[in-house]
């Protein structure tokens, strides 16, 4: 199955919010003929825009090609958080890798962080970022060790801009009974996700990129120089970055076995007025504790834009809706009756351990995918380190890559059928409270 087209039309954007209120690009034209560069760069989410960008800013010349149109995949469909640190938290990777590595790998996830908004500052991306992002338990040991974690985070990383609350001060921050208490990241944030793509896609347009759309890789020759083949035409290039994350298909073995395709679904309802209110007092985003996050925000507008509910399958369910009205009303049971006036779905990409695959594949071939969930800041970041490694400055590309990730058990055949029994399980301990 190939994911580029199996559950959109060619071409388009989903009917998300987001795609109602993008900042309109115009199209950029399908690869025609044979063309050569410096770098060719596969995907034009945030990890090859940014890539490209940065790329083209040091002198270089960049292709970027994208099989459907720039922000297509999960840069233009997610939750719009930027989060602090790695996916996986500071109390998971300190075992896992070490504590002075893992100091290291926070200063990246604060670099991510940095580069985000330093982005959309230089550049004028209009994509109402704003700061605030909440965690929610709903267990009392949940909150426990949100509250435990905040405390680290502030005594052995120096970060003071997390904040531990009670029930009674969550509950007015975000009037929700489900959840009993949490943290809210000031230093953390929130956005509208495709826009903020498409001002990436402006700006390396701007700074020299020949951006082509409608093109999809179907093979890559590797080899000094490596060529490209598309449907109508050819690159040859001295370096490829791969960043294509759920998209990427057979393209790369290597990859493909160690970063999985799953999807996520994301509702916005009907413009709630002042009865958004009783969602969020104010205008941060907030994800839970459980297996399967529940994340939201409020759009600009009053809407809700909430994310959830399993997928067990690639391809997307007839009614996402009600795929998202089940865990939204679990969260908020005052909007069972609301209207839902957009409901839509995106392929994201994870890895074993949920940390990003940052990899070179071939001495002149660079990739990263893999941010399960976690991709507004670690995605953009990708693309600078590896466009930062294309020039041989490559300290912080190799300590992504140093990241342990092995390969899903059972190849392709076996690893959907055991992410099924794992969902199931963690969804089923969410639900029984285990």
């Amino acid at each position: 199955m190939n994911l580029l087209y199996s559950n959109d039309r060619h071409g388009e954007y989903p009917a998300s919010w987001y795609a109602a209120t993008a900042h309109e690009l115009e199209r950029f034209a399908p690869l025609d003929g044979a063309v050569k560069a410096d770098v060719c760069v596969v995907g034009a989410g945030y990890t090859g825009l940014s890539a490209a960008l940065h790329l083209a800013e040091a002198g270089l010349s960049v292709v970027l090609l994208e099989a459907q149109r720039v922000g297509f995949g999960a840069s233009g469909r997610n939750g719009g958080q930027l989060g602090s640190g790695q996916r996986v938290a500071q109390d998971g990777l300190e075992p896992l890798v070490g504590r002075d590595e893992a100091k290291t790998l926070w200063q990246l996830g604060e670099d991510a962080k940095d580069l985000v908004k330093g982005l959309v500052a230089k550049h004028g991306i209009d994509c109402d970022l704003r700061p605030g992002v909440a965690w929610a338990g709903s267990s009392k040991g949940d909150v426990r060790h949100l509250h435990d974690y905040a405390g680290l985070l502030q005594s052995r990383y120096g970060y003071d801009q997390i904040e531990a609350l009670d029930a009674g001060a969550f509950h007015a921050l975000c009037p929700s009974p489900d959840y009993r208490g949490g943290v809210v990241d000031w230093g953390a944030g929130h956005l509208h996700p495709l826009n903020f793509a498409l001002g990436l896609a402006r700006a390396a347009r701007d700074a020299g990129v020949r951006i082509f759309e409608d093109t999809e890789v179907l093979r890559i020759d590797e080899g000094q120089p490596a060529r490209l083949t598309g449907p109508k035409g050819t690159v040859t290039a001295d370096h490829v970055v791969l960043a294509c994350n759920g998209y990427l298909g057979g393209l790369n073995g290597k990859v493909t076995a160690r970063v999985m395709p799953i999807n996520n679904f994301v509702a916005a309802t009907e413009p709630l007025g002042e009865d958004a209110a009783k969602v969020l007092t104010k205008d941060i985003a907030v994800a839970d504790s459980r297996f399967v996050v529940n994340y939201f925000r409020l759009s600009a507008d009053k809407r809700l834009l909430f994310g959830g509910g399993e997928s067990y399958g690639y391809r997307f369910p007839a009614d996402i809706a009600a795929k998202v009205r089940k865990p939204m009303c679990e969260i908020y049971p005052h909007l069972r009756d609301v209207r839902i006036d957009y409901a839509w779905g995106g392929t994201l990409a994870i890895t074993m351990k949920r940390l990003p695959y940052l990899a070179r594949v071939a001495p002149n071939i660079l990739s990263a995918s893999g941010y399960s969930g976690h991709g507004v800041g670690t995605a953009t970041h990708a693309g600078q380190l590896m466009a930062q490694a294309i020039r041989g400055e490559a300290e912080g590309f190799d300590t992504m890559a140093r990241l342990p990730n092995s390969p899903f058990p059972g190849g392709p055949a076996l690893r959907n059928p055991l992410l099924v029994l794992a969902m199931t399980w963690f969804s089923l301990r969410d639900r029984l409270g285990i």
